[in-house]
């Protein structure tokens, strides 16, 4: 299972690689968005997918789940909602005085 979670991990970084790479704004968001869910799914999966018994601690307990990376990937989700709902109105206010969310035309020279 954790074989195809970093295969999926792996697309997803491809992924957001082509779109970080893009002119269009909007694909750049896209493309953080994306990278910081890679993220987290590689971090669950090097925390481990165990199947185990609520993380109690007591006598008749002889495997638990560990609920720090959960906890950790969880504060990690809101944070990343918080920065992409950042860069979204930061993409729409640079569009309403500049009129284009092409990078290329914002940048204003013609090199290419």
């Amino acid at each position: 299972m954790e074989t195809m979670i970093t295969l999926v991990v792996g697309v997803l970084v491809s992924v957001a690689t082509y779109l970080l790479l893009s002119k269009n704004l909007i694909r750049v968001v896209l493309g953080t968005a994306i990278l910081s869910h890679a993220v987290h799914l590689l971090l669950m999966t090097m925390g481990g997918l165990k199947i185990g018994s609520v993380p109690i601690l007591g006598d008749h307990v002889d495997t638990y789940t560990d609920a720090l990376p959960q906890a950790l990937i969880l504060t990690a989700i809101v944070i990343s909602f918080a920065v992409t709902a950042f860069f979204l109105v930061l993409v729409y206010r640079t569009y309403q005085s500049t009129g284009t969310d092409n990078l290329q035309q914002m940048r204003g020279t013609n090199d290419e």
